[in-house]
């Protein structure tokens, strides 16, 4: 391969198990302080990916390569202060407490009898502070739960002071919060410690965000891959997962079930993203309604268009025609009530008090 100043690339790598190749011709690079995270549907081969990168996996065929270097050819203990893994395999240590098993990860730095020398011990307490886990430190490993379990082995990687580390859906097992500070955890370490940073997500809203490359897997090849703005797009996360049933939006990194289907018994009035929770909520009631006049680049848009075939909207920034006028309200007249969001009136939207002036004796306050 051609000598750059890539941390990671792989060069034609087909991963596998027992010899029988399951993903072919995967070609990629990247620069320190880059985040590259796989998605794909269960099973689609991430894991074999990640493993392969990191040595667990023998490789069927292609290079791995470190700095230019074959990562073959180097040795355990320089592949260990050069690449750093957090895999979802449970661990079961015995014995243990969090910190012994933070300080694992600064065994390649020590000498034959293992012992821990002052500043490896502060490289442990900073690992711990990082993953805001030193409330946790002299507890038990068996006895902590598998979100500070998650936390616990993050802060191992950390403490090998890593140029690579490579995590397979290092948010699994953890809450809303924890995950938000993990991935904070992740980019601070890419952005101010130029570490690259290799990993799975499932959820893919999170990894349209942190990312600066992603690779789709899907079957036995790499569907796509590029910058989330060229990966994130309505069409090719629909393709990559098979959804057929509801829908993704990239804009808001958000996911709609299926819309109801029907004859529109509802007219919601909405705007500013104050329609949403009513669309929603005749979803759930498998309630088909119509919704307008929404202009596309209203907040609302995105939902309405997703859980209804009925949608008047206008052109971002242009007026409301009189015949978008007319089919909002023919939808009124053919619906069993209206519902008001209650949109502000301003100076470009005066079509909403028409319409609620219009519909005036369908208004209900409440969903039926």
């Amino acid at each position: 391969m051609k000598a750059d100043n890539s941390k990671l690339s792989l060069d034609k790598l087909a991963v596998g198990y027992g010899g029988n190749a399951l993903i072919s011709d995967i070609t990629l690079s990247l620069q320190p302080g880059e985040i590259l995270t796989l998605i794909g549907p269960n099973g689609a081969g991430k894991t074999t990916i990640l493993k392969s990168i990191t040595g667990h996996l023998a490789t069927i065929a292609g290079t791995v390569f470190i700095d230019n270097e074959n990562m073959k050819m180097l040795s355990g203990k320089e592949v260990a202060t050069k690449l750093a893994v957090v895999l979802t395999d449970r661990i079961k240590p015995e014995l243990m407490t969090c910190r012994e098993l933070v300080a694992a990860g600064r065994y390649p730095y020590t000498g034959s009898f293992g012992m821990l020398t002052t500043h490896d011990n502060e490289v442990v307490d900073r690992a711990l502070k990082a993953v805001h886990a030193k409330d946790i430190a002299d507890r038990d490993v068996t006895e902590i739960s598998d979100g500070q379990r998650q936390r616990i082995l993050l802060a191992r990687a950390i403490c090998q002071e890593p140029e690579i580390i490579v995590l397979d859906e290092p948010t699994s097992f953890l809450d809303v919060k924890h995950k938000i500070e993990l991935l904070e955890i992740l980019r601070g370490m890419a952005k101010k410690d130029n570490i690259t940073v290799v990993m799975s997500l499932h959820e893919i809203d999170l990894a349209q965000k942190i990312s600066d490359k992603i690779v789709c897997i899907k079957g036995d090849r790499i569907a796509a891959y590029g910058t989330p703005d060229e990966i994130f797009t309505d069409d090719k996360i629909a393709e990559l997962y098979g959804i057929e049933h509801g829908s993704y939006s990239a804009l808001f990194g958000s996911v709609e079930l299926s819309r109801p289907t029907g004859a529109p018994k509802v007219f919601v009035i909405g705007g500013a993203g104050l329609g949403t929770p009513f669309y929603r909520a005749l979803q759930k009631t498998d309630t088909p309604f119509a919704a307008g006049i929404i202009p596309k680049n209203d907040l609302d848009y995105p939902v309405a268009a997703a859980l209804s075939e009925n949608v008047i909207t206008t052109e971002a920034y242009e007026s409301v025609s009189d015949e978008q006028l007319a089919a909002a309200k023919k939808l009124i007249d053919s619906a069993d009530y209206v519902l008001d969001a209650k949109p502000p009136v301003g100076e470009f939207n005066g079509y909403v008090e028409e319409l609620r002036k219009y519909s005036k004796d369908k208004l209900s306050e409440v969903i039926k």
